[in-house]
């Protein structure tokens, strides 16, 4: 047979995987799941609050940047009740760095709703879970399955990638989903619907697939070859310039000092559209008049969705010599103590600026 032959063949094979097939390409993805899946903490436990809080945490937000927050998040609200009854500000701090806080605020909401409307009890299957807020599709049924066992699938965008490769042919969302469905394992249907993301995470990546690596490259009818399916139109970044200005108060630490050394912040408005309520370090997009070279001390590259920032940071420049814009409440912020800044919910900027000067 030629190679076009061969290839032909082998689509074929792949997009009509069924019988005996599926169930050895389930046993080879788990095989390689169990000897390879990454040691993560959410994954040593069945607690629907701790695998909820993991799949909130991980939308739009790599695996490296959640782990700490992770730990940090759990000493703070160990449970469901502790979660409900906390503020949203306290919430807030908490989440201070991972981003896209509409997660963190809806989290809360979705805590509170379980403990006055399901006795504390996270509900058990993604059906009822869906009527949660916060919780979609994708969520409802990776907490089902992983941590109640219901043999429903779940869909990412790994899995689709993976999906779609496999398939090898133009597929709707609504066939990933059913696709997704039938290859479910569903003697095990949480590790599977695991080991479908891994596999998507670590080996089938979006360019370059690491296919002589992949357990189940003899089901997949592309093996690398061709372009991705429905692949996403790269949207360019925007480029921006801002200057912050930070301002610093050095405590006494002598006997009879007792003065503490204090930042000044700003907080942006709760009618803001971006980090609502959140604390940063006065900011301004205008260059501001009369600047000198002492008072920049660092700048930073910062992006925020499609957006990347240069960030100037000025010491020893007043935030009143900054045009502040609209979104914060107060042009001349507060001073606050460096032992208090971390309960504060801070913008991930500031955070950012903040550490590498030492002060938090």
């Amino acid at each position: 047979m030629s190679a076009a032959g061969s290839m032909v063949e082998t689509r074929r094979a792949a997009s009509g995987i069924g019988g005996g097939n599926r169930s050895a390409f389930r046993r080879a993805l788990l095989r390689w799941y169990d000897a390879h899946g990454r040691d993560l903490p959410w994954r040593k436990t069945r607690d629907p609050y701790r695998i909820w809080l993991s799949e909130i945490m991980l939308q739009q937000t790599r695996v490296a940047a959640v782990l700490e927050h992770y730990r940090i998040f759990l000493e703070r609200f160990p449970g469901l009740d502790a979660l409900a009854a906390a503020s949203e500000a306290d919430v807030l701090a908490a989440w201070s760095g991972l981003g896209y806080y509409r997660r963190a605020r809806m989290l809360r909401q979705c805590a509170q709703q379980i403990v006055e409307q399901h006795e504390g009890s996270f509900p058990r299957n993604s059906e009822d879970l869906l009527m949660l807020p916060g919780i979609g599709r994708y969520t409802a049924a990776a907490i089902a399955s992983i941590a109640f066992g219901e043999p429903v699938a779940v869909v990412d965008g790994n899995v689709a990638r993976v999906l779609q490769r496999l398939i090898g042919s133009p597929v709707t969302t609504r066939q990933i989903w059913k696709h997704a469905q039938k290859f479910l394992a569903r003697s095990r249907p949480g590790d599977f619907n695991q080991a479908m993301m891994e596999l998507g995470a670590t080996i089938c990546v979006p360019r370059e697939p690491r296919c002589l690596a992949c357990p189940v490259r003899k089901w997949c009818a592309t093996q690398g070859q061709g372009e991705e399916q429905h692949a996403e139109p790269s949207v360019p970044q925007q480029k921006k310039e801002i200057w912050c200005a930070m301002e610093w108060r050095e405590g006494d630490s002598s006997e009879n000092g007792g003065g503490k050394s204090k930042v000044r912040l700003v907080q942006r408005s709760p009618k803001a559209s971006l980090m609502a309520s959140m604390w940063e370090l006065p900011q301004t997009s205008a260059s501001p008049p009369g600047l000198r070279t002492a008072a920049h001390w660092r700048t930073f590259r910062h992006s925020i969705t499609v957006t990347s920032y240069t960030v100037h940071v000025l010491r020893n420049k007043s935030s009143r010599d900054l045009t502040l814009p609209d979104i914060h409440q107060a042009a001349k912020g507060k001073w606050i103590e460096v032992d208090r800044i971390l309960q504060l919910p801070l913008t991930g900027l500031t955070r950012k600026i903040l550490k590498a000067s030492g002060i938090i």
